[in-house]
């Protein structure tokens, strides 16, 4: 039977799309003003049409919304959807959009709505851009009749989240690039000065200083072999990979991390915190604590830390408090174990996650200015080291000749 698309205006004013299937366009009309609809265009969908669409509709949805996509999109359907019906909402932000994907993106989960699915629902066909815990916190606004302000606190958590992977990356940049410039600089002295200026000394015939000697080896071995050097890596570094994708071996070297003085502590805090945000989220939300932590284990990437708040469900499951189990996992930071006691014993446990979180990310924030403050110049004193070694090493020889010259 034939697919005729419509767009029609239903009793309440609001704009309809989808599509019925009718023997013909008559009969389509019908159907739908039996429905009480107000038909303003039909077109007639043939099954190499509809293929085609399908086709295309379904490379968009290969794709995902990135991070920061899902943040704008959370954060303009929660405004929107204060003073539009969510259909419209949803409708609109897909207009608005400059990005095919997440036109088609947003437009599926706007066609969902309108055959009348839950918003969870319609996001579930969406599953690559709307995680589990997405979903799990909206379906949780939608039985409380608070989607709005469900979709406010879930557009403030994104953003903080967002916030937080902006420092970590911004952390690291400086200090990775600075890192990798040096590198560069010294491996273009080894590699393509030194050789030249020790062509000077081969006529000399006295006996080169033991540090010239040492930089003269190390200078041909990296001009002659660079290029194996880069293949080890590249072997290492995909052996290492692959290595990683066993969850044994993956456990292993994120359990090893927490160990590391100082990195181990920061990646605990930093998984901590973003755990503590979360939860005190689903937990405003009026989401049950175990289904939350359950959904939260799932976005920590840390294999350890996973394992350790799984096993927190498991013990609260058995009958045990949050708190209490936190303690016993033993890898969160004790300021989060007592703040979660002091919240549950004082019914305000939310409130409580979401200071402990607020405090970690604070720390979090001074120790990067900290060990950036340090880093930095211990970085550029390395270097500094460095060339001044190669350069004494060139030096010497000279020196050398001078002295001889003189004698």
């Amino acid at each position: 039977m034939p697919e005729f698309a419509y767009y029609a205006v239903d009793p309440n004013g609001r704009e309809r799309r989808g599509k019925v299937s009718a023997a013909t366009d008559a009969a389509a009309r019908a159907n739908l003003e039996t429905r009480r609809f107000h038909v303003v265009r039909m077109e007639r969908h043939t099954l190499a049409e509809a293929s085609a669409k399908d086709s295309i509709a379904q490379s968009f949805r290969s794709r995902r919304l990135s991070g920061k996509q899902l943040t704008l999109f959370t954060r303009q359907l929660a405004t929107i959807s204060q003073v539009s019906p969510l259909e419209e909402a949803l409708r609109t932000i897909a207009r608005q959009s400059e990005q095919p994907h997440v036109r088609a993106v947003v437009a599926n989960v706007a066609d969902g709505v309108v055959e009348g699915r839950r918003l969870a629902d319609a996001m579930a066909r969406e599953a690559k851009s709307f995680s589990p815990l997405y979903r799990a916190m909206v379906s949780a606004g939608e039985s409380s009749g608070t989607l709005p302000d469900l979709l406010e606190r879930l557009a403030a958590l994104l953003e903080r989240q967002a916030e937080m992977r902006g420092k970590v990356l911004s952390a690291l940049a400086y200090p990775i690039v600075l890192t990798l410039v040096a590198i560069g600089v010294v491996a273009a002295l080894m590699i393509a000065v030194v050789p030249r200026v020790v062509e000077q000394f081969d006529d000399v015939g006295q006996q080169l200083p033991l540090l010239t000697r040492i930089i003269i080896a190390i200078s041909a071995f990296l001009a002659s072999y660079w290029w194996a050097m880069l293949i080890v890596m590249a072997l290492a570094a995909v052996a290492g990979w692959r290595a990683l994708k066993d969850e044994g071996i993956r456990y292993a070297f994120d359990r090893s991390l927490l160990r590391i003085p100082l990195l181990g502590r920061l990646i605990r805090d930093l998984h901590a915190a973003r755990m503590a945000r979360t939860l005190a989220t689903m937990i405003e939300s009026r989401l049950p604590a175990v289904e939350g932590l359950k959904l939260t284990a799932s976005t920590i990437s840390n294999r350890a830390l996973r394992r350790a708040t799984e096993g927190v469900v498991d013990s609260i499951r058995a009958g045990g408090s949050i708190s209490g189990a936190l303690a016993r996992a033993g890898v969160f930071p004790p300021l989060l174990v007592y703040l979660a006691a002091s919240g549950e014993s004082a019914g305000r446990l939310d409130s409580m996650l979401a200071r402990a979180a607020d405090y970690l990310e604070r720390e979090f924030d001074n120790f990067t200015a900290t060990a950036l403050s340090m880093l930095e110049p211990a970085i550029i004193v390395v270097m500094g080291a460095v060339v001044a070694t190669i350069v004494l090493a060139i030096l010497l020889p000279i020196l050398q000749l001078q002295s001889l010259i003189g004698g």
